[in-house]
C-alpha cells in the first residue's frame, strides 16, 4: 500500500474511451472504459464515486479503479452526478441523478461500445458516499441493478448525521437532520430501506476513520435480518482509500467480490 493512502485520489489514469451524457446538466455525464481483450459481452460495471457527496470530489479520482477493472475485461462507466456545494446539488438532485444515470448507462454504453455490454442489469461499485448511493439505487430500483459492491459505504445516514461525519455532510445532502426532515431520511437511508433485493457485498476496512466500520457491521446485520442477500467482508489492516486503490493489499478482495456478482449473471 502506498505510504499515503490518499495518493490514489490524485494518481493519473488513462483517459476514458468515451464520455456520454445522461441528462442536460454538465454533471449528468459518465466516462466509459472499454473492456480489454475480446471475449463475450459482460454486464456493465457502474462506478459511483464518493467524497461525502461534496462538489470538490468528482469521478476522476476513481480513474485508477475504473482502468484496472476495464483491464480485467469489464466494461466500466464512471458516473458523475450533482453534488453539495454547487448549484442544484444535494436533495433531491444528487439522488435522482444517480437513479437516472444507472438506468440510462447500459443503453448509452452499448451504443458507444457495441458488442461489449450484455443485456444483464449493471453491477454497481460504490465507495463511501458512492456506496450509499449504490445501496439507495439498489433499494429503490432493484430491477435496474444486477448486484452491488459497497466499499466502506455510508450505509446509515441517521447514524452518520449523529456522528457528524465529515463535518455535516449528511445534513448538507438532505437539508437537515433526522428530526428536521424525517421523510427524506425515510426514503434515502439504506438502513430504513431494507431488504435490498440485489445481492450485495459490503467491504470495509478495520482502520477506516472516515466511515467507522461499525456502520457497515450494524447495517449488514439489519439487512440480513430483513431478508437481504448480503455479505460483509472486513479487512482488519485496511483504511478508507485502499478499497479503491488497485495497488493496495485490499484490491484482490474487491476484484473477488465483483467477480462473484458477475458469475451470478454468467450462470443465468
Amino acid at each position: 500500500m502506498p505510504a499515503d493512502p490518499r495518493a490514489v485520489l490524485s494518481r493519473p489514469a488513462p483517459e476514458p474511451d468515451h464520455t456520454v451524457a445522461y441528462g442536460d446538466h454538465p454533471d449528468q455525464i459518465a466516462d466509459l472504459r472499454a473492456p480489454a481483450g475480446g471475449g463475450p459481452a459482460r454486464p456493465l460495471v457502474v462506478v459511483v464515486h464518493g467524497g461525502f457527496w461534496r462538489a470538490e470530489y468528482d469521478r476522476r479520482h476513481t480513474g485508477p479503479l475504473a482502468a484496472a477493472l476495464a483491464a480485467l475485461g469489464h466494461p466500466v462507466a464512471q458516473l458523475e452526478y450533482r453534488r453539495t456545494g454547487q448549484p442544484g446539488g444535494g436533495w433531491p438532485n444528487t439522488l435522482t441523478d444517480v437513479l437516472t444515470g444507472v438506468a440510462a448507462l447500459p443503453r448509452l454504453t452499448a451504443t458507444a461500445m457495441p458488442g461489449r455490454v450484455s443485456a444483464a442489469p449493471p453491477i454497481l461499485v460504490g465507495h463511501s458516499a458512492g456506496g450509499h448511493l449504490a445501496l439507495y439505487v439498489a433499494a429503490t430500483a432493484p430491477a435496474a441493478v444486477g448486484g452491488v459492491v459497497a466499499l466502506a459505504p455510508v450505509a446509515d445516514l441517521a447514524e452518520a448525521y449523529r456522528r457528524d461525519l465529515d463535518g455535516g455532510a449528511v445534513a448538507a445532502l438532505l437539508g437537515g437532520g433526522p428530526d428536521e426532515v424525517p421523510e427524506r431520511y425515510a426514503t434515502t437511508d439504506p438502513r430504513t430501506l431494507v431488504p435490498i433485493r440485489p445481492r450485495t457485498v459490503v467491504i470495509h476496512g478495520g482502520r477506516d476513520v472516515q466511515v467507522p466500520p461499525s456502520i457497515s457491521r450494524d447495517f449488514v446485520a439489519s439487512a440480513r435480518s430483513a431478508g437481504s442477500e448480503m455479505t460483509l467482508v472486513e479487512l482488519d489492516e485496511c483504511e478508507h482509500f485502499g478499497l479503491i486503490d488497485p495497488e493496495s493489499a485490499a484490491w484482490p478482495r474487491v476484484v473477488e467480490a465483483l467477480q462473484s456478482l458477475h458469475d451470478d449473471h454468467a450462470a443465468d
